[in-house]
């Protein structure tokens, strides 16, 4: 077989593989919705609001990013009033990758309520992941937000969960350091925590607080301060 016939093959089996694709993503779609529209009237709205995310999520799939937003922001509102942190997070994940003219400002208002709230520490480092890819390979930013996740995984994980997340965590840092300061050698990664101020909370967690205000620049979804009377333990 040519080379020629080998690209044009492997563009067929990709085509075939992105239709079969759609397709599952179609039928999960019509499951969504037939379900959805199957609630009884007197169903709880976080179950109907819970199908909508699961809903904007397959638009999403299907590559209909301006749906989908419509739809993950509905959800958002109403769990942010009612303080369903997990599944605001997660509506703001999609906001975010529909990548619109606001999708930047819905990863901070997501960020802020991960970092703030008991959300999944899976999800919380998911999100910080985003932060770290959107910021230029310079950035202080980046660095903060990739030891926040390795904070993340240490107070929030147990167990085999722990070590999963902590691990990647660990890479997350050693990711950023060596596109921000070129550092390869673990001698040179504890030198450049030290020297970024990346070992005490008390001073990274202020510093990403900064890099979300400057991201959000005014446009938060909700009142932070009336939010922060619902922290546990507070």
């Amino acid at each position: 077989m040519t080379k020629q016939n080998k690209d044009t093959t492997g563009i067929a089996i990709e085509e075939t593989f992105n239709v079969v694709e759609s397709k599952d993503t179609e039928a999960l779609l019509k499951s969504y919705q037939a379900a959805l529209d199957n609630l009884s009237d007197d169903a709880p709205e976080l179950e109907r609001f819970a199908l909508t995310l699961e809903i904007a999520s397959a638009h999403l799939a299907l590559e209909k990013k301006a749906v989908a937003w419509n739809e993950a922001k509905a959800c958002f509102d109403f769990f942010v009033r009612h303080s369903e942190w997990q599944n605001a997070v997660e509506a703001c994940d999609v906001l975010f990758q529909c990548e619109l003219k606001d999708s930047i400002i819905a990863l901070a208002n997501g960020l802020w309520l991960a970092i703030t709230f008991p959300v999944n520490p899976g999800t919380s480092i998911a999100m910080l992941q985003h932060i770290i890819d959107e910021t230029p390979d310079n950035s202080d930013g980046a660095a903060v937000a990739a030891i926040t996740a390795h904070y993340i995984a240490d107070m929030r994980a147990e167990g085999e969960k722990a070590d999963s997340l902590k691990f990647l965590a660990t890479q997350m840092v050693a990711a950023v350091a060596k596109r921000h300061s070129q550092v390869t050698e673990q001698d040179m990664l504890e030198f450049w925590i030290e020297r970024m101020e990346l070992k005490d909370p008390a001073i990274f967690l202020p510093k990403l607080a900064k890099v979300l205000d400057i991201i959000v620049d005014g446009q938060w979804w909700f009142d932070r301060a009336e939010l922060r009377k619902q922290i546990p333990d507070n």
